[in-house]
């Protein structure tokens, strides 16, 4: 009986005749610079000014790169002048190599700036793997997307994935988007080109900001809409926007949202309190109203986190004691043994955690 042996390809025998992963993958590089023994790595191919402050990038990936389902989040992670970040961002997917990621710029915001002003095309970017659970339903049924801002491209995704597999002729789909100016307005050519292609899909936008500005979010908004009883609805964009969303649409037959900023903090909750980390052994002053993992960075503390909306759970841990508020939601807790997450929560009381 004879064995026989695989034949190895180049990358592997490579990945083989070295110990250091990082090593490989720097020689891998020196070739392609979308080789890599392990990482998800994509090349910045395009770049575009969708609407102003507002950047959509063409990125082509490589083979370990996991594009996820429309509506889900990646983890991106890029060096600003020698620190490494990580920030999430949903990404739409254009073809087998490529895939779209939009980002509009945050007020001191290091990767959103970065990205913006800064990324040029043959730029690498490294990627995690996608998460999140605001994905497209089992089967076809009215859906109501609601997005606020940059709070835009999960909807792009959603519509590119219903689009491809004709479930968008299926049931009827609202999208109402909400920005501060005209030229805030993203993919607006594209929204209206998919509801002249499909009836199903209707689609409108509010200036918030214009001579002409049309409300906030409110239940005027709801009275556009039929049949939210059996749609789903879905809802991207500040904190407020999707905790407002929420309240209005509760009689939905589902809710899926994703909120990216937080609340700011109220006059109420000025003040100082006490945080004991149990790991650790440190106890700390850190104010109220802040988000727990901002007032431990600024301390010098760096706890494991990743997309910092709450979403990926990478900087969840025990509460032993004390009273936090979700700074998405405006939710409290008091009670002990819960698990919290500290880029969303910020103390109300004194606190012991498992860190």
């Amino acid at each position: 009986m004879h064995v026989l042996e695989k034949i190895k390809s180049p990358l592997g025998s490579l990945a083989e005749s070295v110990i250091d992963q990082h090593a490989a993958n720097f020689w891998l590089q020196k070739f392609n610079p979308l080789w890599s023994f392990s990482e998800a790595l994509g090349k910045i191919v395009k770049k575009e000014t969708p609407a102003q402050h507002m950047v959509s990038l063409t990125i082509q990936f490589n083979r370990h790169f996991d594009v996820g389902q429309a509506g889900q989040h990646h983890p991106l992670f890029i060096n600003v002048k020698g620190i490494r970040y990580e920030r999430s961002y949903s990404l739409t997917q254009i073809d087998a190599q490529h895939v779209l990621l939009t980002v509009k710029k945050v007020d001191q915001g290091k990767v959103s700036s970065w990205l913006v002003e800064q990324s040029q095309v043959g730029d690498v970017l490294e990627f995690g793997q996608p998460y999140g659970d605001m994905l497209l339903p089992e089967y076809a049924q009215p859906m109501i997307l609601l997005a606020a801002g940059s709070g835009i491209t999960p909807m792009l995704s959603l519509l590119k994935a219903l689009s491809k597999t004709q479930r968008i002729t299926q049931a009827p789909i609202h999208l109402m988007y909400w920005v501060s100016k005209y030229n805030d307005c993203a993919f607006k050519a594209r929204f209206e080109a998919l509801a002249a292609q499909y009836p199903n899909f209707s689609f409108q936008v509010f200036y918030t900001q214009e001579s002409d500005a049309g409300d906030r979010l409110s239940q005027q908004h709801v009275a556009l809409v039929a049949d939210i009883e059996s749609s789903v609805v879905y809802a991207c964009g500040p904190s407020g926007f999707v905790t407002q969303a929420e309240q209005l649409f509760t009689h939905a037959h589902s809710f899926k949202s994703e909120a990216f900023s937080m609340t700011p903090v109220e006059n109420s909750e000025l003040g100082f309190v006490n945080i004991t980390l149990l790991k650790s052994k440190k106890i700390l002053t850190i104010p109220k109203g802040q988000s727990i993992l901002t007032s431990l960075e600024q301390q010098n503390i760096k706890p494991t986190h990743g997309c910092r909306m709450g979403i990926c759970n990478k900087c969840v841990c025990s509460k032993a004691e004390g009273s936090t508020k979700n700074l998405v939601n405006g939710s409290r807790n008091s009670e002990p043994g819960n698990m919290l997450k500290i880029c969303v929560n910020s103390a109300q009381s004194d606190l012991v955690i498992d860190l």
